[in-house]
């Protein structure tokens, strides 16, 4: 496989680009080499500059469920930039995208666009602590939501200490004001609510994570940060930036049977442009400007090209009856596929699933079920296998601790493919 021309067009872009990467899991560090750098995309296929094509399973991580440059997306995109692209004034398409979230996810009464999932996930919880007057946050290890200063946070000395700053340039006062428990463990979150009594504000979590790789919480878990949060008048938030719309119509909270205050949203409601939003019961978010005194605003939020590729992604999405059964057919076929192998070869790892997002954890234990376990995955393991599945015209996630996505475009042959592709690696690790 020849990348000759990736490489030269990475040693060009570190010159003015920290990293050459303007996101930093795109580096390859995790994995070594240079990244791939991609001149188009149709379907499940991408294409390098080299001319190098692969069975994509990143899907510019996460939103493109419908495959690459959908017909429907693309001319909707066409159409709207004859208009214009941005003009800093309402427009039809926000509250026809407002009223079609509200309806498959009934859970939000009103809806704000901003631009991206650290912006809303941002303003949730700004807008948590403003309408609760409390200050602490409670967030769970190997939970992401985004690089906002109050979730750049790791654990202190134990899960029922304050944090302290991931990372520099997070003062200690915003590293103070957020709590860290251990997910999958409903304990540790109850521990913090007694200690600090009336003085947390939200909780917020992925309902199904996907930045820690995939993992499903326990139904006692799930129910009993439900029950925590109403019990001590502190708001649930449901970071459904990777998961909404995408584990289901109405995202993980409907899969759960769980109904959040808050839902931070991205990625599918923008069919693949940069979009976020978050919304919730009525009454909180009336609490925002220009209703309400908590501030917050965006002169792109909302812009028309991020409208229309999403409503076109999601109008498909809701009118059809047969899109996520057939996504969890196919995801279903593949990671099947997958466990077989690891068992013919006698390899040792787990596979996660729900709905259409999976992960291949390199790990010695037999379940995955918290960010303790996922640390004790083989990341150098990772890394050569994920330089096999390249060199077999498979691109994953170049990271040990990222989830893959399946989309309606991969065909029964790239599954195939793919299943083929990975015993070939497992059979060459284990050899």
């Amino acid at each position: 496989m020849n990348t000759n021309n990736s490489k030269q067009a990475f040693q060009e872009a570190v010159k003015h680009i920290p990293g050459g990467v303007n996101s930093p899991v795109r580096a390859f560090k995790s994995v070594g080499g240079n990244p791939l750098f991609i001149q188009s995309a149709t379907g499940a296929k991408i294409t390098d500059i080299d001319q190098n094509e692969y069975i994509d399973y990143v899907g510019s991580w996460g939103p493109m469920i419908l495959g690459h440059s959908h017909p429907t997306v693309t001319q909707a995109l066409q159409n709207t930039l004859l208009s214009g692209t941005s003009f800093g004034a309402p427009t039809l398409l926000e509250t026809e995208m407002a009223n079609l979230i509200c309806e498959m996810m009934p859970s939000i009464e009103s809806v704000r666009m901003v631009n991206s999932g650290t912006e809303a996930t941002m303003s949730a919880l700004r807008l948590a602590r403003g309408y609760t007057k409390r200050d602490l946050v409670i967030k769970f290890e190997g939970c992401y939501h985004g690089h906002g200063d109050s979730f750049l946070i790791k654990a202190g000395s134990g899960a029922l200490t304050f944090g302290t700053p991931n990372s520099p340039g997070i003062t200690k006062g915003t590293a103070h004001d957020t709590l860290t428990a251990e997910y999958n463990n409903l304990q540790s979150v109850t521990n913090l609510f007694d200690k600090y009594k009336d003085q947390i504000a939200a909780v917020i979590l992925e309902p199904v994570t996907g930045n820690m790789g995939v993992i499903k919480p326990t139904d006692e878990f799930i129910n009993g940060i439900r029950k925590a949060c109403t019990d001590n008048g502190a708001l649930l938030i449901f970071d459904e930036v990777m998961t909404g719309f995408r584990v289901a119509k109405g995202g993980a909270q409907q899969l759960l049977g769980i109904t959040p205050d808050l839902t931070t949203m991205g990625k599918i409601i923008g069919g693949g442009l940069p979009v976020g939003a978050y919304g919730g019961k009525k009454e909180i978010m009336d609490l925002l400007a220009p209703n309400g005194p908590v501030y917050q605003a965006g002169t792109l939020s909302g812009n028309p090209m991020a409208m229309s590729a999403g409503l076109a992604t999601l109008q498909i999405l809701n009118e059809s009856s047969t899109c996520y059964d057939e996504l969890e057919q196919k995801s279903a076929f593949l990671v099947d596929g997958l466990e077989r192998n690891l068992k013919e070869v006698g390899f040792p790892g787990v596979i996660n699933r729900v709905g259409s997002m999976f992960t291949l954890f390199f790990t010695q234990q037999k379940t995955v079920n918290n960010f303790i376990d996922v640390m004790s995955c083989d990341t150098d393991l990772f890394a050569e296998y994920f330089k096999l599945s390249l060199e077999s015209g498979i691109y994953t996630a170049p990271s040990q601790f990222e989830a893959g996505f399946v989309s309606l475009a991969h065909t029964q042959e790239d599954l195939q493919q793919t299943i083929d592709a990975n015993k070939s690696a497992l059979q060459q690790l284990n050899s």
